[in-house]
């Protein structure tokens, strides 16, 4: 998941504000931007529907990008306005508040809820620091760690964020490094962006680690390629550990901390273990629904299991388990939210596609770039994919908005449909630091203090390029291994 209505706070914090409303003049070019397109002559090749509908999903989409409103109520509004004007049919407006992938995607939510709410995320990342915390450098590594250990069962890198963060935090002041404090800032800013970079990579390790994953592959299905958990757990692994080895100590030498040692740190962490005794009930119960519902989604290709009801059986266990409680699940307001922006905002772009529209933008796109050899048109346009994000504050809307478009035109120029559908699902994640705002996970990381704006701009660039290197370098060749 990634920003738009709301920022989920972290255990024991205030909830994280929302943004302050922008000036009204977004606004006013949003709804300029909506008319302009609805009352603009229909493009040879495309019906009035297919006009219309790319009008209201332009406009809600711009509505983002420029801070007129929060994505929930642009893609209400939008959907609305498709009903309401002829332009959609109910039926087919409404068609994906019953999509499984939605479905999938909120019921994951829930269950990450349990794995903090149990104590279990807090003691991965102590025993984490307990392994690897004696540098600086393996601050950073534990942090990758307990991210890509509890990334699974988190589809919300928003959430999961929460969990980095506080765990960061906690490990910046034990090593002395405080915000305000010229001593040892970049210590803390290195241990805060290893946490925002961590986010970057982890998500793109498992398919149910960010929202946006399942989401893309139901479109990816569109054009052939079929992605299971495991086969995108195949896909990813190699380029992304490569990543996630190789991340912490590109920043180390970028940041350069004042502290290389923090000799007290793991036993620190291993008195927090202490403290917090043996593996409690819940946790077990946790551990094992947890790793039950990765061994499921990872077999589910082969044994004909759908993915959305392994989900709503590890919830289940849970609710019967008592670990999670029907009053747990009423104060997740913001898994309603995202249910809702997510289900109108999938159903315009799926119906976008349905109508035409894909097709005609990426036959003119292809047009243009016609004439290139296949491998250049798939790096050419893997680049703009990133550097569009710059427009962006949602990995969602951008991949609702780009990803169906890029797979098309680069399939029409010859680039293998599954290596690239694959390139432009991992980058949606790996950009997310492209910039502060590139996601609402940043958000805690970026406002702790330890980073100035600049920084934050820097790094993220810095950071999304040597991603995109290491993607490149060992991902394409794996890629053209494993999808033959």
């Amino acid at each position: 998941m990634s920003a738009g209505a709301a920022t989920p706070s972290p255990p024991g914090q205030a909830p994280v504000p929302a943004a302050p409303a922008r000036p009204t003049v977004s606004r006013v070019a949003t709804l300029a931007l909506a008319l302009g397109i609805w009352f603009w002559p229909v493009p040879d090749g495309l019906t009035l529907p297919a006009w219309h509908l790319f009008a209201l999903f332009a406009a809600a989409i711009f509505s983002v990008v420029v801070g007129a409103f929060p994505i929930l109520t642009s893609a209400v509004v939008a959907l609305a306005a498709a009903v309401l004007t002829g332009t959609l049919p109910a039926a087919k407006a409404y068609s994906g508040f019953a999509n499984p992938t939605i479905l999938l995607i909120v019921v994951a939510f829930l269950v990450a809820r349990a794995v903090v709410t149990c104590g279990l995320g807090a003691r991965i990342g102590h025993w984490a620091v307990s392994l690897f915390g004696r540098s600086t450098l393996g601050l950073s590594y534990s942090l990758f760690l307990v991210d890509g250990v509890i990334a699974p069962a988190f589809p919300s890198n928003t959430a999961r964020s929460g969990v980095l963060y506080a765990l960061a935090f906690s490990l910046s002041e034990a090593a002395g490094a405080r915000p305000g404090d010229e001593s040892r800032r970049r210590l803390g800013g290195f241990l805060m962006f290893s946490g925002m970079a961590s986010l970057s990579v982890s998500s793109a390790l498992w398919l149910t680690a960010m929202a946006a994953n399942p989401l893309g592959t139901e479109i990816a299905r569109n054009f052939g390629v079929n992605i299971s958990f495991g086969s995108w757990l195949v896909a990813s692994s190699v380029p992304t550990l490569a990543a996630m080895a190789l991340l912490p100590l590109f920043l180390y030498r970028v940041i350069g901390p004042e502290v290389t040692a923090t000799p007290e740190a793991p036993a620190a962490a291993r008195k927090a273990l202490a403290a917090l005794g043996q593996l409690t009930a819940p946790e077990k119960i946790v551990a094992v629904t947890f790793a039950g519902m990765v061994a499921l989604w990872g077999a589910a290709g082969s044994l004909g299991l759908d993915s959305t009801a392994v989900a709503l059986l590890g919830l289940g266990v849970l609710l019967a388990t008592n670990v999670l409680t029907g009053a747990d699940i009423a104060k997740e307001g913001d898994v309603l939210a995202t249910y809702l922006w997510f289900a109108a905002l999938f159903t315009l772009s799926a119906q976008l596609n349905e109508m035409g529209f894909m097709a005609f933008l990426g036959e003119r796109l292809a047009g243009a770039m016609g004439g290139l050899p296949w491998l250049w048109a798939g790096l050419i346009l893997l680049l703009a994919y990133i550097l569009l994000h710059y427009l962006f504050v949602s990995q969602t809307a951008h991949l609702l908005a780009l990803f169906g478009v890029f797979l098309d035109v680069g399939v029409k120029l010859g680039v293998p449909a599954a290596p690239f559908a694959f390139l432009l699902l991992f980058a949606t994640n790996f950009f997310s630091a492209i910039t502060p705002q590139a996601s609402s996970a940043n958000l805690l990381f970026a406002g702790s203090g330890y980073l100035s704006q600049k920084e934050l701009y820097r790094l993220g660039l810095m950071t999304t390029a040597f991603n995109l290197l290491i993607y490149l370098v060992v991902g394409v060749p794996w890629l053209a291994l494993v999808t033959r």
